[in-house]
């Protein structure tokens, strides 16, 4: 199994533990906030190295 894989099954668990765990709003919040705030938080030039290899990935 990849890395990938593995960071992607670690994320499917714990939103379901959320989901269990918490209201269901609240697990959303959570689920789409993460990413958010950790983008938000690169520098301007981390970002565009970001979206540029996002885009090379979709020309594929």
């Amino acid at each position: 199994m990849s890395n990938n894989a593995k960071i992607a099954a670690g994320g499917v668990a714990a939103g379901l533990i959320l989901l269990i765990w918490l209201p269901w709003w609240a697990a959303l919040l959570i689920v789409l906030g993460v990413p958010a705030v950790a983008y938000l938080a690169l520098d301007p030039s981390q970002r565009r190295r970001l979206r540029r290899i996002n885009r090379k990935e979709l020309g594929r």
